[in-house]
């Protein structure tokens, strides 16, 4: 506690303070931005702090990072176009709102969400880095091999309305995530000759496709309907359209927990990431729900459930690299370079050697939070306009901010090329019902989970048997079992439910009760 008020004392300064506003507003407009997210800036941005103080550099760092995070829900919601591919979720239920004249009803509460999950998942970094550095441990290869197959099928199974294609379209992720050097012998894979493709394929691109573009193809395909009920969208009509009401807040305030609780734990584990956070909280958050069919429609909790956890994984995806050393997000990868050069040396000796400069760094995350809640209701207004731009007019800025996005990934045309057919794919994957959420999580956590297979199998030298020895792996994967099983029996009486109600219309009503005994 007496290195937490002295870093207090420290960020509180004018200078640090300014720079975590700079980082944090920077951080906001970057995340609104499809394609230039939270990875971009902070990467961009690291040569820019040499010349700055440690303290102010690491906190206008991680002011970008949360500022995109936050910022991300922007686009999603008044667009239906993510700014990340964590904030997918978002848009389900954000742009239909948007599209009911509750523009700033849905920012809000995104917002709102986004800084309680940012600032709780904050204080359990501080309270819970060292105890959890212990237990972290013990997630072996074997350990987080299981988790991401258990990840996979969960959200494959919760997405979309049928669990099989949810899983084939998580598959068909894994597939496209193994494209490029292969890990053991690099003999390149399914590169087709292409030098470009030996790195595997961009991220960032094929996200920008599939999210963003192919939402302009479909909307554009309808873009008279869409302006004809922009047009008589009137923002802010009744007050309530402007603001979260009270029962509203006691609708979100359990998915806004749920949310931090499990962006915090997929935050922790290294290798799921954002994106898995906020599609389990979503997901859980819509089973949970007595209205399960009405999300997607406009739910309010859907926004908070999947902001909370997408805020809620960036502070503690930094347990891992502060007490081990190991990345536990992009983000925090990324930051490993920051931190080195500006003469710290991330994992468990920091808390013994440097203990005041991990406390400045908590202070500075917990003033970002703060800065950012202020900077995004300061905005709301502006954002809330754009959903009164007509389509016509939104379409082409929001492509060249794609083709912008996808260009500066690596400075090639060939990024644009992968933008391109992506978009295709996911084109047509809504067309026929395919999730391409689940396409996303699966190349997301693809060659994490090839790598972790290839050393599971040496771990366990190819028996089965020898996974007694890792109780972690073996509940993940009774829970997979589980899972499924679960989500198949709960689809197939939704369908026989649905079945009974469409023989209702021509049924009579004694033949109808026989049938449902």
């Amino acid at each position: 506690m007496e290195h937490l008020i002295a870093g207090f004392a420290n960020v509180l300064m004018p200078a640090t303070l300014i720079w975590i506003v700079i980082g944090v507003s920077l951080g906001y407009m970057l995340g609104a931005m499809p394609g230039l997210g939270k990875a971009t800036g902070v990467a961009v941005a690291i040569p820019l702090t040499f010349y700055l103080e440690p303290v102010a550099a690491i906190a206008m760092l991680i002011g970008i990072a949360k500022g995109s995070t936050a910022g991300s829900a922007v686009a999603a919601i008044l667009l239906n176009t993510p700014g990340e591919p964590s904030s997918a979720p978002t848009a389900l239920d954000g742009y239909p709102l948007a599209r009911q004249g509750k523009a700033q009803k849905a920012l809000k509460m995104g917002l709102f969400a986004s800084v309680i999950g940012d600032f709780l998942s904050t204080l359990l970094l501080i309270a819970l880095a060292a105890p959890l550095a212990r237990y972290a441990l013990l997630i072996g290869p074997v350990e987080l091999c299981a988790i991401l197959f258990f990840s996979l099928t969960f959200i494959g199974g919760l997405a979309g309305g049928s669990m099989i294609k949810g899983l084939i379209a998580g598959a068909l992720g894994v597939f496209f995530a193994t494209v490029g050097l292969e890990l053991e012998t690099f003999i390149p894979r399914m590169t087709f000759g292409t030098l470009e493709l030996d790195d595997g394929i961009s991220l960032v691109p094929m996200a920008i496709g599939m999210l963003a573009v192919a939402e302009m193809a479909v909307q554009a395909g309808k873009m008279r309907e869409l302006d004809s009920a922009a047009a008589t969208i009137v923002d802010g009509a009744h007050p309530n359209d402007r603001r979260v009401t009270r029962a509203e807040w006691l609708r979100c305030l359990p998915a806004i927990g749920r949310g931090t609780a499990i962006g915090s734990a997929v935050g922790i584990l290294p290798g799921l990431g954002a994106s898995v956070g906020s599609f389990l909280s979503y997901g859980v958050t819509r089973k949970l729900s007595k209205t399960l069919e009405a999300f997607g429609t406009g739910m309010i909790e859907g926004v908070a459930a999947a902001e909370s956890a997408d805020n809620a994984v960036v502070p503690s995806s930094f347990v891992p690299l502060f007490a081990l050393g190991i990345p536990g997000s992009v983000i925090a990868a990324i930051l490993i370079a920051a931190l080195i050069m500006h003469g710290l040396t991330p994992g468990p000796r920091m808390f013994v050697e440097q203990p005041q400069m991990v406390a400045n760094i908590y202070a500075a995350m917990l003033c970002a939070s703060v800065i950012m809640l202020a900077i995004g209701l300061l905005g709301q207004k502006l954002f809330a306009q754009v959903i009164r731009v007509p389509l016509r007019r939104v379409i082409p800025v929001v492509l060249f901010l794609c083709c912008v996005g996808a260009y500066m990934d690596s400075g090639s045309i060939f990024s644009i090329y992968v933008m391109l057919f992506f978009a295709v794919l996911g084109y047509f994957s809504r067309k026929l019902g395919f999730s391409f959420v689940t396409f996303l999580i699966g190349f997301v956590i693809g060659p994490n989970l090839e790598l972790t297979f290839r050393q599971s199998l040496q771990i366990l030298n190819h028996d089965p048997m020898r996974l007694m020895g890792h109780p972690v792996a073996v509940v993940f994967l009774v829970l997979t079992v589980v899972v499924v099983v679960a989500i198949a029996f709960s689809n197939s009486r939704a369908a026989v439910r649905e079945e009974l109600a469409a023989r209702a219309a021509t049924s009579n009503p004694r033949k109808l009760e026989e049938e449902n005994r």
